[in-house]
């Protein structure tokens, strides 16, 4: 992960010298990136892994992650457009409630930032500072005024849920305690007062025994939180769709990973999706547990990527349908670094290493592998034989008592 880059000095004596002396002495500006793009690597891309995927609140433009950089394309499909492009690693990109803006997680500045971006690519913020914590899953509250993201102060630190306003500031931490509580993936419906979230103690665990994750509501109003879910499997990555009536989050069953949806007026659930994209739920989660996704504006259809594609997954029960897509892939790569190195192809070469070397009892002898191979050779001057014509490797020679065998 990139640090902080290396502030100049020197204030006070370009304070103390002359005008022109400034000048000369200036610093060259710092680049974000301490890597510049050298080579770029290019193809056409019609499926992508771990896609995050919002949809516009008219309709009508999907906005999602594939390699790094940020695209648009028609809700229906077709030739994606990118917005982002370079060495930074761009992702889990959300439109803001106007549908003129996105947020995403960039570590354009040399570390992990919430950034905005505007459609038109006229004006580009960053809305959080330092680079030296992780951001996952930003999203918008309704009414456009703060993003809510979950901000980790590194890998082994548990994410807490942050507010920022979009003109400036420090942001608010929301959730404080616990201090090990973990809070990512927020969501919101239509009403900005309550907060859909999932939590679970600690940023991970080895041997991971489920459930790990549950999902809770925090109130903005009165500052509480309420557990929402007890499933074996987990909960996890919820969305609500935009007329307030369906909650959608991931779960695992048996040795897989699906959707559920429940009506939230009722409590009634059931699977939306079965099987899809495994979710991350051992590990530290740095893109959220699954790959973000988006109700439709109607509210009659989630829009979701598993199995390296997107789909349409009516909320009524109905056959997904694909939503096929096209990108135009450019990845950035630095300096093409090769170290040139002789490599003897001689028939008859020296063996720079040679191991388990044993003599025999009488001293005569010495049995050793060299290049996976056993030999033996007369000690001390003797020229090296194999002892056998298998293809495997063989190791650790001993001498049997008389001499005359090796095992």
């Amino acid at each position: 992960m990139p640090r902080h880059l290396v502030r100049a000095l020197g204030a006070l004596a370009l304070a103390a010298a002359p005008l022109a002396a400034q000048s000369a002495d200036k610093p060259a500006d710092k680049k974000p990136l301490p890597l510049a793009p050298a080579r770029t690597v290019g193809f056409t891309a019609s499926r992508g892994t771990w896609m995050s995927v919002d949809v516009a609140p008219d309709g009508q433009t999907l906005v999602f992650d594939l390699l790094g950089q940020i695209y648009v394309m028609p809700a229906t499909g077709g030739q994606a457009r990118a917005l982002t492009s370079g060495p930074a690693f761009n992702s889990q990109p959300r439109f803001s409630p106007d549908g003129r803006r996105i947020a995403f997680v960039s570590d354009r500045s040399g570390g992990d930032n919430v950034w905005l971006l505007s459609l038109d690519l006229k004006d580009t913020v960053q809305l959080t500072k330092g680079n030296d914590n992780l951001y996952v899953s930003p999203e918008w509250t309704p009414d456009g005024q703060y993003v809510v993201v979950s901000r980790s102060g590194g890998l082994g630190g548990g994410a807490k849920l942050w507010m920022y306003h979009v003109d400036g500031g420090n942001g608010v931490q929301l959730i404080k305690e616990p201090a090990n509580l973990k809070t990512v993936g927020a969501a919101f419906g239509p009403d900005g007062r309550y907060i859909w979230y999932a939590q679970r103690t600690g940023d991970w665990q080895y041997n991971a025994i489920l459930p790990q994750y549950q999902l809770a509501v925090y109130d903005r109003e009165r500052g509480t939180a309420t557990p929402m879910t007890n499933r074996w499997g987990s909960a996890f990555r919820p969305a609500l769709s935009p007329d307030g009536k369906w909650l959608a989050y991931g779960t695992r069953h048996d040795a897989a990973t699906g959707l559920r949806i429940r009506e939230i007026a009722t409590g009634t659930e059931r699977w939306l999706a079965y099987p899809v994209q495994r979710d991350d739920q051992e590990s530290r989660a740095t893109l959220d547990v699954l790959p973000g996704y988006s109700f439709t504006a109607d509210s009659r259809a989630l829009v979701v990527s598993y199995g390296g594609e997107f789909w349409r997954v009516p909320v009524d029960g109905g056959a997904a349908t694909k939503i096929p897509f096209s990108a135009e892939a450019a990845i950035a790569l630095g300096p093409d670094v090769r170290t040139k190195y002789k490599v003897d192809d001689a028939p008859t070469f020296v063996a720079r290493q040679v191991r388990d070397a044993v003599p025999s009892p009488d001293g005569t002898k010495l049995a050793f592998t060299a290049l996976d191979r056993l030999y033996v050779m007369d000690w001390p001057n003797g020229t090296p034989k194999r002892l056998t014509t298998q293809d495997v490797g063989e190791y650790y020679p001993s001498w049997s008592p008389d001499g005359k065998s090796v095992a």
